[in-house]
């Protein structure tokens, strides 16, 4: 797998590094000493994973992750065990102390491994796109539905669910939003943004927004904001 390590102290990173030299299956494609760095590392090579320090000058680990429209698998490495919490709420796989002891290190990769391999299983059994006319099974609690995809107008993140947006009907599924864009035809279905896939055949009106994204209104009457970097994918999808 391809990992960057994101950590503003170049001694850690060296560490980290010589760490995962026995860890044949962990190959380090490149680093970054702040946040601004990291994401445009990160959009250019798609990393397996990331290992992020969080307190950074200028930006956090955090801010990093929101900023990114999709994010690869995260482990965290800090000094600081107060953000244990908040690292999980926001589906990083591990947490790691510095100095980052080796069984620790090993027991993270192992879990990133884990995901990777489970995510390919899913691909292999789920494979080609799920067109509009085909029907899904959603089950929220006691309720349940078969629904059309083309009736599903937006789809959003809630941790590791996702909430479906159809009639006047918001089941959360246990699924998240980069696995439900990998299924879903990208003909029908668009990713706004981090948090947010919309049913391009249910928008109402799209208006100039503010860094140069759009704001897209659904005939369901939500506002779903595009960001400034899928703008540019958006427009050459809708033009002639």
């Amino acid at each position: 797998m391809k990992a960057i390590i994101i950590d503003d102290e170049r001694l850690a990173r060296n560490e980290l590094k010589k760490l995962l030299h026995d860890h044949a299956d962990v190959e380090v494609i490149d680093e970054a000493a702040n946040v601004d760095e990291g994401v445009e590392k990160i959009e250019l090579q798609n990393p397996d994973l990331i290992f992020l320090d969080i307190q950074m000058p200028g930006k956090t680990g955090f801010q990093l992750l929101e900023e990114l429209e999709r994010a690869p698998h995260v482990v965290f490495t800090t000094a600081y065990d107060e953000y244990a919490l908040k690292a999980f709420e926001v589906n990083a796989l591990d947490y790691l102390l510095k100095p980052v002891e080796p069984k620790r290190l090993a027991d993270a990769i192992h879990k990133v491994q884990y995901e990777i391999n489970k995510e390919a299983a899913g691909n292999n059994l789920n494979r080609g796109p799920l067109t509009d006319l085909d029907q899904v099974f959603v089950k929220d609690g006691e309720r349940c539905w078969f629904v059309k995809l083309g009736e599903i107008r937006l789809f959003e993140s809630v941790g590791n669910y996702a909430k479906v947006f159809f009639a006047n009907n918001k089941p959360l599924i246990l699924k998240s939003l980069n696995a439900l864009e990998e299924r879903l035809d990208p003909r029908t279905f668009f990713r706004a943004n981090r948090k947010h896939i919309i049913n391009l055949r249910w928008i109402e009106k799209i208006e100039p927004y503010f860094n140069g994204g759009l704001l897209v209104e659904l005939k369901g009457g939500e506002k779903i904001e595009v960001s400034r970097r899928q703008t540019v994918k958006f427009k050459e999808m809708m033009s002639l």
